[in-house]
């Protein structure tokens, strides 16, 4: 049962929570109910008593800089940022939403109220250095000398106050039409919700134009926030027929402490503020969907209803919501997923656990793939470990005390047992299988186990939520001295794959929750490193007090897709505390096996280390000493892809069913023209196949062009089309996805090529000698080598230089296959070699073949590869009137 939820919460002669944590009194589903009149009554007392207090402020002349370092005067409890804003223009006054305020004295009212309007405990605000800033009402004077900034809508923290409260009008609207007693109405990323209880009503779509129909009047009505700080007690007379306030009051704000609340129309809330001007601001309003949810989040309680809507303030920006809403309806990862049959859910079978179609498998496999391939080259190892252990193993871990109703348990011989939802305590258990040395850190474990996690089957959302899946953990065991580089590093690695998916990310260094492992000390420790390595690393990044694991601080990675839309997929997490739980420990420098030893013997006195009990008082855990000479590693959890179903889902929708050839499940198509073609068309495949390529034949009865045309919309991304001629020459003629006309014909090698060029791809080139204090290993050249193009003979030098493959990105031979102009250019393979070696600075004899090569690669493009891009920049040094003048080759 949720925290505090089983209290009871009772403020007078109306409804009430009871011992069981449920809803009890009378309900009904009314228009006009009586309990709001009694709140408006009880506030005008309240809010007048309020008012006096504030009258009584002292008056004293204050100062407000503004961002462009303008300086206002203005007096204390009196000068608000809409009369600054005002006194700038009305423009300014009228599009601001909401006061950033930094405050260059003490204010008490900062530190005066405790949040009660949440149902989670908030986190622990931690002290940072440097001035902190607050917002503030638009309309709520100033206390004191500030730091001034006026924010509108098109930022995020004034988005974020439109939308909270706009919540405030849809809770009105819902109170206006049913009476319902109101929860939470928190804002989101994207518009807002709030819950109410209802009794046994449902609502439905048929509901949602009569509470847009209210809102509107409540927008059209231009209802003024009014604030109000309330003693607890006076908050409870406030609330007294809402149970749902009375509890939160009743567990969130102390005796003798203070909250606040706002009014706006009939509505008075529990809030934290700050708040719109008025609810005329918010021009357009719409009610976006509805669901069920559960009074603090367990299931236990009583069953509420949720309304999603959002707001803006103009009709355009509501349009522009509606056009992207539909938009993101057709790259929805569900539909594609079902379009392009690769994956399924069974909702009685197994709800959130995915089926993998074969298509959508090579999906998986190749994002996996991708992952390990990168592990090879930045010094991971990949690992396996169990997929069930005995609870005490997550007794140690800390999972079970702060994790158990997220896991599976299972009784194996009368011993509970458990599913792992995450890889870490295995791999410490693997660490701890032997005497480690401070030479084998960094040790870097990766591992792709299948995971669980005992999901509400209200939170299932398609590959998004999921209770069974896999994802690219890692976990790397270093010194102190080390975590710097090894967070650089994983911050290089996460660049690098996101990179190719093409998305943005954006970073945040989350801190020590209220719930968390370990001393403050170790905990300070650690987030000093993690911010170390982020300034270090020159990225922008910003603070999420409070949200860190239970277990350490992390750097919280989201990306942004294609649809501009936030996801938070990548993590990496300092933990100083695993370690300790499970006594991880290594040989320090200078330390040998006998040294240890001896002095361990010579110690005395019985080790007394921390010790932690269940609520019956037995020991779950006990801490391990560290062995004399020994250091405790540091461990970094981290996970770039993160969850593979999640990633698969945000890449579907990403890409819109249109994957990258490397990624795809339907690579090439092989069509052809006629069915005495198809024995060609399936050599053909099966050489596709061979070179590691999903290919497969067209051989049915339509005709040419609706196979091309279907195969195009089924996201093939190249159709190869046989017929005589191909058959003959050993070719294909090419089309893409996008393109309506063919690329051309490509013999089966330049094809293979052109796939090669677009496989999978890696951070650094495969199947190539690194140089090694400058110099490069002799590789022989292949005997077939025909020199071309090339005055004098070849040195030895050049004889030595390895042939260039014809798949190198930007080759000569790639342009030539998507370029008109090149196809009727003869350039001999083995350009690149030749190239290497020419003889610039002992002179050079041109003919007009370096002209035609010159005027070619001035229309196609700068050259990529290093020797055709020295010979054209030389080539380029001669003005026009010398190259029209050299002699024919």
């Amino acid at each position: 049962m949720a925290s505090g939820a089983g209290r009871r919460a009772y403020a007078g002669g109306g409804p009430r929570i009871g011992e069981t944590g449920k809803f009890e009194g009378e309900f009904k589903v009314q228009k006009k109910a009586p309990y709001i009149e009694h709140r408006l009554k009880v506030w005008d007392r309240l809010y007048k008593k309020h008012q006096g207090t504030l009258a009584s402020q002292p008056r004293k002349a204050i100062k407000v800089e503004l961002p462009d370092g303008t300086v206002k005067e203005g007096k204390a409890f009196e000068t608000s940022p809409m009369d600054i804003a005002s006194s700038i223009s009305k423009g300014l006054a009228d599009s601001a939403v909401v006061a950033k305020v930094i405050y260059k004295e003490a204010v008490d009212s900062l530190k005066q109220c405790v949040v009660a309007d949440v149902e989670e405990d908030e986190p622990e605000q931690q002290e940072e250095e440097g001035e902190q800033s607050i917002l503030w009402d638009m309309t709520r004077p100033l206390e004191g000398s500030c730091r001034l900034e006026l924010l509108k809508f098109d930022h995020p923290q004034g988005q974020d106050v439109f939308w909270h409260s706009s919540a405030h009008i849809l809770g009105q609207a819902l109170e206006r039409e049913f009476g319902c007693h109101l929860t939470i109405g928190p804002a989101l990323e994207s518009g807002f919700y709030y819950d109410g209880y209802f009794g046994d009503r449902k609502l439905n779509e048929a509901d949602f134009k009569a509470v847009e129909e209210n809102a509107a009047k409540i927008c059209k009505e231009g209802q003024t926030f009014e604030r109000c700080v309330l003693s607890k007690e006076e908050a409870l007379e406030l609330f007294s027929e809402n149970p749902f306030k009375v509890q939160l009051i009743t567990n969130k704000v102390p005796d003798g402490a203070k909250t606040s609340c706002y009014r706006c129309g009939d509505l008075v809330d529990l809030c934290r503020g700050p708040h719109l001007p008025s609810t005329g601001r918010a021009k357009a309003f719409m009610v976006t969907k509805n669901s069920s949810a559960y009074w603090l989040g367990d299931q236990n309680l009583d069953s509420l209803q949720r309304l999603y809507a959002i707001s803006f303030p103009n009709d355009k920006l509501l349009k522009e919501y509606k056009k992207f809403q539909e938009e993101a309806a057709k790259r929805d990862h569900r539909n594609i997923g079902k379009q392009q049959e690769l994956f399924m859910f069974h909702p009685v079978m197994s709800p959130g656990s995915c089926f993998w179609f074969p298509l959508g498998t090579r999906i998986y496999n190749k994002l996996i793939d991708f992952a390990r391939s990168e592990y090879r080259l930045r010094g991971f190892s990949e690992v396996v470990s169990p997929n069930m252990y005995d609870a005490r193993c997550f007794l140690t871990s800390g999972h079970y005390q702060n994790y158990k109703d997220d896991m599976y348990s299972l009784n194996v011989e009368s011993q509970e047992w458990m599913l792992k939802p995450m890889n870490c305590p295995g791999h410490f258990l693997m660490f701890d299988a032997r005497v480690r040395s401070y030479k084998e850190l960094p040790l870097r474990y990766a591992d792709f186990g299948v995971l669980h996690r005992n999901e509400a089957s209200g939170a299932l959302t398609g590959l998004v939520r999921v209770r069974r899946f896999q994802q690219d953990d890692a976990h790397i065991f270093c010194r102190s001295d080390q975590i710097k580089s090894e967070v650089a590093n994983a911050l290089d690695f996460l660049d690098f794959v996101y990179n190719i998916f093409g998305f943005k990310a954006s970073y945040a260094l989350s801190t020590r929750p209220k719930k968390a492992l370990g001393s403050k000390e170790i905990w300070d420790n650690a987030e000093v490193q993690l911010k170390a390595a982020l300034n270090e690393s020159g990225r922008e990044w910003s603070l999420n007090p409070g949200d860190g694991a239970f277990y350490g601080p992390k750097i919280d990675i989201r990306l942004q897709d294609a649809m501009k839309r936030k996801h938070q997929c990548g993590t990496i997490q300092l933990d100083f505390n695993g370690p300790i739980r499970f006594n991880l420990q290594y040989r320090k420098e200078g330390v040998d096996e006998e040294t240890a030893e001896g002095e361990e013997k010579e110690e005395k006195g019985e080790f007394q280390g921390a010790v932690e009990k269940n609520a019956k008082g037995e020991v779950v855990w006990r801490e391990g000493k560290l062995k004399n000479g020994f250091e405790r590693p540091v461990v970094i959890h981290r996970a770039i892809l993160g969850s593979i179903e999640r990633m698969s889902a945000i890449l579907m929708e990403h890409y819109a069913g249109k994957w990258p050839f490397w990624l795809s499940p339907r690579q090439v198509m092989v069509v052809p023209i006629g069915s005495q073609f198809n024995d060609y068309a399936s050599w053909v495949t099966r050489q596709l196949t061979l070179h590691g390529y999903h290919a497969e034949v067209e051989n049915s009865g339509k005709t040419l062009n609706k196979k091309v045309r279907e195969a195009q919309l089924a996201q093939w991304n190249y159709i190869a089309v046989v017929g005589e001629q191909e058959k003959n020459a050993f070719t294909v003629n090419l089309r893409s996805r996008e393109s309506e006309k063919p690329l051309g014909v490509f013999s089966m090698a330049d094809f293979i090529a052109k796939l090669d060029s677009e496989a999978m791809p890696c951070s650094q080139p495969l199947r190539q000698f690194e140089a090694f204090e400058g110099k490069l290993p002799d590789v022989p050249k292949p005997a077939a080598a025909v020199a071309n193009g090339s005055s004098g003979a070849e040195t030895p030098a050049a004889a030595k230089s390895p042939k260039p493959g014809l798949n190198k990105a930007g080759s000569l031979q790639l342009r030539k296959q998507v370029s008109k102009q090149f196809a009727t250019l003869s350039v001999d393979d083995d350009i690149e070699a030749q190239l290497e070696n020419h003889p610039y600075v002992k002179g050079f004899t041109p003919s007009s073949a370096d002209t035609e090569l010159f005027e070619q690669l001035s229309q196609s493009g700068f050259p990529a590869t290093p020797n055709l891009r020295r010979w054209y920049e030389h080539v380029e040094s001669f003005s026009s009137t010398e190259r029209a003048g050299w002699p024919k080759a």
